[in-house]
């Protein structure tokens, strides 16, 4: 049995911090990588990368990942449910800017806390923390305010918009799937790898589909920037995630990062001489209040009878 907790601790809350502050550069590297690397081209390179990556880890490590662990059905479905998601990603952000499409992606832990405890009771929500959650997107809607009332990005401006919402549904479903399989209780390196593999193969299928003519010559900054979102962002992040949410409350992690749309904006005030606006304050505070909502532990009640454990 692995030990399950019911609030975020210090450790948890650590590397949820550390993960966050890369994965709100992380729509910044994919956009402007895009002037040169194809969408579903450049997702492929990524995530073949990492799964290269994550075999040689399991490898060194001895982590078995072929195992017949009953988790193949559930794993190819979380599998294309990711790829789903990165995709609409990729072709959202030609269409539309990277903070609309984080806003939209954020919108993830509504469709899970809507289905969740539909499957997992552990995982239901108290009024307050429901405040939390309205609060905290609310502060990011705050924070984007400003790019809402400017002018229109392109012509395809609504696709992109939709594209990005999708990916925010996808993105919630994975997590959905995660939780209520035999997937829960699989190794971190084997969820993992059941993501990143059939993006891997998925991604490059689409982009031929498309004809978006990849090929393997491109600039050193394009090649770094696609590195460090396989290295970081595809490999290193995402196996920290998938361990976290196989031992803390999946509604919780998701409402705090929350962060990561707002640290988006921080990090244009701090390296790029952004001007600190009174939105992005408001979008703070909501955010910060939104997570001390959602985190809230009460008094526990006496144990009410229930069916058995799934």
């Amino acid at each position: 049995m692995r030990e399950r907790k019911d609030h975020l601790d210090g450790l948890a809350i650590s590397l949820l911090g550390v993960c966050c502050l890369f994965w709100a550069g992380q729509q910044i590297l994919i956009k402007v990588t895009l002037t040169e690397i194809p969408p579903l081209w450049q997702a492929g390179l990524r995530f073949a990368g990492a799964a290269l990556l994550l075999l040689v880890w399991c490898r060194v490590r001895g982590i078995a990942l072929w195992t017949r662990d009953g988790t193949g059905k559930a794993g190819l479905i979380a599998g294309l449910l990711f790829a789903a998601e990165f995709a609409c990603i990729y072709l959202g952000l030609q269409d539309t800017s990277a903070s609309r499409v984080t806003v939209f992606l954020y919108t993830s832990p509504f469709w899970m806390a809507l289905l969740l405890p539909r499957f997992v009771p552990g995982e239901h929500l108290r009024a307050w923390q429901w405040a939390g959650l309205v609060l905290a997107f609310g502060g990011v809607a705050v924070a984007f305010a400003e790019g809402f009332q400017g002018p229109a990005a392109g012509p395809n401006q609504l696709r992109g918009d939709a594209l990005a919402l999708a990916s925010g549904c996808f993105w919630g479903l994975t997590t959905l799937t995660i939780r209520t399989t035999r997937l829960a209780e699989a190794s971190a390196e084997k969820l993992l790898l059941y993501q990143v593999g059939v993006t891997a193969l998925v991604a490059p299928l689409l982009s031929l589909a498309l004809g978006e003519g990849g090929h393997f010559s491109y600039s050193a900054s394009a090649w770094a920037a696609t590195g460090l979102l396989a290295v970081v962002g595809s490999f290193a992040s995402l196996l920290v995630w998938m361990w976290l949410l196989r031992h803390y409350p999946a509604t919780r992690m998701a409402s705090f990062a929350f962060l990561t749309p707002v640290l988006t904006l921080v990090m244009g005030v701090a390296l790029l001489g952004e001007p600190l606006t009174l939105n992005l304050v408001l979008a703070l505070a909501g955010v910060v209040a939104g997570i001390v909502l959602v985190n809230r532990r009460s008094t526990p009640p006496a144990a009410p009878a229930q069916g058995p454990a799934a």
